[in-house]
């Protein structure tokens, strides 16, 4: 079978280490001391850059290496009209350094008053022109459940919403604007980052989510037909991914256990093209919730880590997509490498050097052409 357009053997999620002189220039535009558009300079400079980098890897699915966030969901939820930033998430899994995310606050009706990606994702697609590669531009966006999962009835205004089906049916809508503003700017790959039904493998998290908002099981069902109403609109040859990820700030998770409380949802429910799922370690379960998985589906296989600085045994993930793949009805033709995560979901970053982040991808590149063949792209 072919890979959906945009999708390749050895893939990516999407973020990478952010350089020093970047970090630096966020922390003076949120001083003050750079405007936007200096901002924009420097990102634009780096961009460029990491473009090349991947390239260089050996990628052909190229993203802008979210450089331009500072959490992979908040800098793009933010646009969004109708949401505020108020405080601080309340967790029981604090993380490193006791970082905790913005809080998204629904203070009135969701709207979309402008395109959210459009101007990065034609500088990225740019890059890639300039560098005279057949490559794609990889666009991620935070899924749509970001907005509920976390927060409770009480941080969605009653006024502006007294039940919440219109607002599933506006962040549906608004979603699909921004997908329609991409792909009209050219855009042909889009990702949504998804933590929250990987949350809901984890029977801690599964019990305070029912809390919040009642049986995880309809609760799982809601958020496909998010996702599906999300992207229902679409034209054919848009393709849609979907990430699934227990955690992942400074080389640490908060979520743990198998896939199978949701998989026949995510595989069957889920009008997705691709799915890229966490599969570093135990905690991500075995690889028997894939027995779901339909004929005309691709699974981008997360067996490598970007968590840690070690280079993997070679031999070790071969056998690991092998293991995989017997769940599969294609076997390995359904699948993909990549690492469970991107290498910086947040702007500090992952426990390991850029060095160490590109022999990472190499490697990963290496054993995909070993596995598939040459051509990444079929």
């Amino acid at each position: 079978m072919s890979l959906p357009k945009g999708v390749y053997r050895a893939d990516q999620v999407g973020s990478f280490l952010r350089p020093k002189p970047l970090l630096e220039a966020r922390e003076q535009a949120a001083q003050g001391k750079l405007s936007p558009e200096q901002l924009r300079e420097v990102e634009d400079k780096y961009i460029a850059d990491v473009v090349k980098k991947q390239l260089d890897a050996g990628l052909r699915s190229i993203t802008d290496g979210e450089f331009r966030r500072t959490w992979f969901h908040v800098d793009f939820l933010r646009n969004l009209s109708g949401i505020e930033l108020r405080g601080a998430m309340q967790s029981t899994n604090v993380s490193v350094g006791g970082t905790m995310p913005p809080r998204l606050v629904v203070v009135d009706k969701i709207g979309h008053p402008k395109p959210i990606q459009v101007n990065d994702f034609k500088f990225l697609e740019s890059q890639i022109a300039a560098a005279g590669a057949k490559a794609t531009p990889k666009v991620c966006i935070p899924s749509p459940t970001m907005v509920h999962f976390r927060n409770s009835r009480e941080t969605i205004d009653e006024k502006a919403y007294p039940t919440l089906e219109p607002f599933f049916e506006d962040l549906a809508r608004v979603y699909q604007e921004e997908l329609d503003d991409l792909y009209k700017a050219g855009a042909r790959f889009v990702q949504f980052d998804d933590t929250n039904l990987a949350y809901l493998c984890d029977p801690k998290m599964r019990s305070e989510a029912e809390q919040r908002h009642g049986d995880a099981n309809v609760l799982a069902h809601q958020y496909a037909s998010l996702i599906n109403a999300a992207i229902s609109k679409r034209p054919a040859d848009l393709t849609i991914g979907i990430h699934l990820c227990r955690g992942n700030h400074r080389s640490q998770w908060f979520a743990q256990g198998g896939y199978e409380p949701v998989a026949e949802v995510l595989f069957k429910d889920l009008n997705v093209d691709a799915y890229f799922l966490e599969y570093d370690d135990a905690r991500s379960g075995d690889f028997s919730p894939l027995r779901h998985l339909p004929e005309n589906k691709i699974v981008v296989l997360g067996v490598m880590t970007s968590k840690k600085p070690d280079l993997e045994d070679k031999a070790e993930i071969v056998k690991r997509l092998n293991e995989a793949a017997s769940f599969c009805p294609k076997g390995l033709k359904q699948l993909c490498l990549s690492h469970q995560c991107g290498f910086s979901s947040t702007s500090e970053g992952n426990d390991l050097t850029e060095d160490e982040q590109w022999a990472k991808v190499k490697l990963q590149v290496e054993i995909a052409k070993e596995v598939w063949g040459e051509d990444l792209s079929i």
